[in-house]
């Protein structure tokens, strides 16, 4: 059988004997009847436990749309503009207006890049700007001591809409909704306090009841407020097939409802191999995303088993903390031992990929340097097709194959 992964802007194959294959993780098919803008302006048009956004707003009013940064595969360009004109039909001028990227703890975009997640129309329509989490305003603690510093032209708003797309997080449970203000447009120390919160086991993908992590964020956000969203979920082809609005946190769970149907797979047993990918760029840009594959990937694999981690990393590793700590750790158990201990925003994703390695051994198929990733306590390969043979050869030729291609969207659990 041949299978084909995405890995940066192209694909690569891989032969795996139909005898091995216990499954390929793809979405499940489900139906709906709108794609695109076309699903957007339904949303907006029948919003969730909200009034529509124009009967919200008044002339006037200072406006401030949060979205995603170049590391997302939300479609800002296809949300914005039916987005805006709800806005002038609600009397908002242009010119109130500002789009702040959620930078959260990554760098800063160009002018290019901002065009191109907006459109050049967008940008030139309205006020485009990366959030500055340099300049922010403290708006208090939240009930778990999380310190809730938001940027200033958010905090200063008179209304405060919020875009994303929801998928699998794996210890928010799931993206989107209050995400967009924290880790979006907070602090970086505000982010570090809540996602030092990972390693309690509520904290997990695919998971809202009692989540810690969510429940901080959604407690914070609440304190600077959100008038409203607009969250998309797209297939594998990255298309809009879902789009809800309204309510910043009811919106959502309509949004991480249909999401389960679409990406919640159900398998029969962990498997000796698993080969899994983020689905190509944007998602795979350097290892500190493409991390997102591994963690679901962890649900699939048996005790000692090979994850076949496949991403270019064609950024390299992509956050300083995770860089330092990945880098100066001896060990993988030098990782837990620190994350337990002095939790780092950055080195809590270091962290993440040491618990895996626990259990199980990474083969990266990656553009990284084979030498530095064997310092990483990987093992590094160029294709696909040879990870696998090499996984084949020490498993055994009657090992078990799980196929995952869009390992950041598809969570796997082991049948009730």
């Amino acid at each position: 059988m041949k299978i084909e992964l995405g890995i940066g802007a192209s694909t690569q194959q891989v032969t795996v004997p139909d005898g091995n294959v216990a499954g390929i993780l793809t979405p499940n098919e489900v139906t709906y009847e709108l794609t695109g803008e076309a699903e957007v302006r339904r949303a907006l048009e029948n919003p969730i436990e909200s009034p529509r956004l124009k009967d919200m707003v008044s002339t006037g009013e200072k406006i401030v749309i949060i979205t995603s940064d170049i590391t997302r595969p939300v479609p800002s360009y296809v949300l914005v503009p039916p987005l805006l004109e709800e806005l002038y039909l609600g009397g908002i001028k242009a010119e109130d207006i500002t789009l702040v990227f959620a930078l959260g703890s990554h760098r800063k975009h160009t002018r290019e890049e901002m065009i191109k997640l907006v459109g050049e129309k967008v940008y030139e329509e309205i006020r485009c700007i990366d959030g500055d989490p340099s300049d922010c305003v403290h708006l208090g603690v939240t009930s778990r001591g999380t310190p809730v510093d938001v940027v200033r032209v958010v905090a200063e708003a008179d209304r405060r809409i919020c875009l994303g797309n929801i998928e699998y997080h794996y210890f928010a449970g799931y993206s989107g909704g209050a995400k967009a203000i924290m880790p979006g447009v907070s602090t970086r120390d505000a982010i570090q306090a809540n996602h030092s919160r990972m390693t309690d086991a509520r904290a997990c993908a695919g998971n809202l009841k009692d989540n810690p992590v969510r429940e901080d964020i959604e407690e914070g956000a609440a304190m600077c407020g959100i008038d409203f969203i607009l969250n998309v979920v797209l297939d594998e082809h990255k298309k809009v097939i879902c789009a809800v609005a309204g309510d910043s946190v009811k919106a959502h769970r309509v949004g991480c409802a249909f999401l389960d149907t679409l990406y919640q797979k159900k398998i029969d047993a962990r498997a000796d191999i698993v080969i899994v990918s983020q689905g190509g760029a944007p998602k795979d840009l350097n290892l500190y995303q493409t991390q997102k594959a591994l963690d679901n990937a962890k649900h699939a694999v048996k005790e000692g088993g090979t994850i076949i981690l496949v991403g270019s990393c064609k950024e390299g590793l992509g956050e300083r903390v995770f860089e330092e700590w990945i880098t100066e750790a001896k060990e993988p158990g030098d990782l837990i031992r620190r994350v337990e201990t002095d939790f780092k925003l950055g080195g809590h994703k270091a962290a993440a990929i040491a618990m895996v390695l626990n259990s199980a051994e990474i083969y990266l198929v990656s553009e990284m340097d084979p030498d530095f990733v064997r310092t990483i306590f990987m093992e590094p390969y160029a294709t696909v097709q040879e990870a696998f043979d090499a996984a084949i050869a020490r498993r055994g030729e009657d090992a078990t194959v799980l196929i995952m291609p869009y390992g950041g969207s598809t969570l796997p659990r082991v049948g009730e």
